[in-house]
């Protein structure tokens, strides 16, 4: 537990200082930038408001290695926090992408990022319990809890996750958080695009004990987790060449440092059923998430990206590079009314991260 956890003085004075700054520029209509780290900076649409910096609002408030339950303010540095899960042998499950030294919780949330564990253990969503936050009108808000079953109908502090800083600024963030497994083991093998999702999927409903699925371009990679003996079990069954090096690949995924996500041409971000067949835009490929996560290098317009992943029953984010239109899928008349209706609910005049999703709100 950080100092200004224990007495408390530090988190009041930042929270105050907060909540002021927001209540001032409800009043006055100013618009407002959320500004942590800078690490998921390049994720959405530009934007230009005044700064509100958050990052210092950081520390651990309480830890309860035995219940499994972190709750941290967001400004808190992810990589502290992973430093003090790995001293009790525990971890964030959803494996969230840094994107830089010096990633925040509340970034970690806000841009609902999870990495290749994701389809194994759960999303971010998944594991967060509950925020306190301040809304557009200045007001401190608390939703959920530190328990797994403590809401009653809809979870308000799920809403964040995603969101983009486009509903509220977060403040603390409660967690569950998982035991590390005993040992992972990585393994390779060579095939195409399509042999490699057949086998992700058959796998995955077989309860090998998988924790992550990856086809590179070339290759199939996937890495077991558990006790020594299962592992040992399942690789004589499924073949496989061991990869020592499969802690690095699978860091290097996360972080979008293979040589892949160097290369030109826009990124794309396909979210889509697991099985389905690779959709038929022109580029390059990885695939992550057992299939249900295409990473796609195109100069293809966004428009043709946009239906050939409505098509494939998912959606495209333009995730890096040149936007030349919509970043984010557009979304149908139903859910874009809802969505509209939620920003206007948490935050009237449109004061946080005005454009940062979609160029109206």
């Amino acid at each position: 537990m950080s100092r200004d956890a224990a007495t408390g003085s530090l988190d009041g004075d930042l929270s105050d200082r907060i909540r002021d700054q927001v209540r001032m520029a409800h009043e006055s209509g100013t618009a407002l930038e959320i500004v942590g780290s800078g690490s998921k900076s390049f994720y959405g649409r530009p934007i230009s408001a005044e700064p509100l910096p958050v990052a210092g609002h950081s520390g651990i408030v309480s830890y309860e290695p035995s219940e499994l339950v972190l709750t941290a303010r967001c400004g808190t540095p992810v990589a502290a926090i992973e430093a003090e899960l790995t001293s009790h042998r525990q971890m964030l499950g959803f494996e969230p992408p840094h994107f830089g030294p010096n990633a925040t919780l509340g970034g970690a949330v806000a841009s609902g990022l999870s990495g290749p564990r994701r389809p194994f253990a759960g999303s971010v969503r998944d594991f967060v319990l509950g925020v306190k936050m301040v809304n557009g009108q200045g007001d401190i808000l608390s939703f959920g809890g530190q328990v797994m079953k403590n809401v009653a109908g809809f979870d308000m502090s799920r809403l964040m996750v995603g969101a983009l800083g486009t509903l509220g600024v977060l403040l603390e963030v409660s967690l569950k958080v998982l035991p590390r497994p005993e040992q992972d083991l990585s393994l390779a093998f060579e095939m195409d695009a399509s042999s490699a999702l057949a086998a992700m999927n058959r796998w995955a409903g077989e309860g090998w004990p998988l924790s992550a699925a990856c086809h590179d371009g070339s290759r199939l990679w996937i890495r077991l987790s558990g006790a020594a003996a299962s592992l040992a079990r399942t690789r004589a069954t499924l073949g496989g060449d061991v990869m020592a090096e499969g802690e690095r690949f699978w860091d290097d995924l996360r972080e979008q440092r293979l040589a892949y996500f160097e290369g030109p041409g826009n990124l794309w971000r396909l979210s889509m059923p697991s099985a389905v067949p690779m959709p038929a835009l022109a580029g390059r490929w990885v695939v992550d998430w057992g299939g249900a996560l295409r990473w796609l290098r195109s100069d293809l317009s966004g428009d043709a990206v946009f239906a050939g992943a409505r098509d494939a029953g998912g959606h495209a984010t333009l995730f890096r590079g040149e936007a030349r239109g919509s970043v984010f899928q557009p979304l149908p008349p139903g859910m874009r009314e809802l969505h509209i209706r939620l920003k206007k609910a948490f935050d009237p005049k449109g004061v946080f991260n005005p454009g940062r999703m979609y160029a109206d709100w």
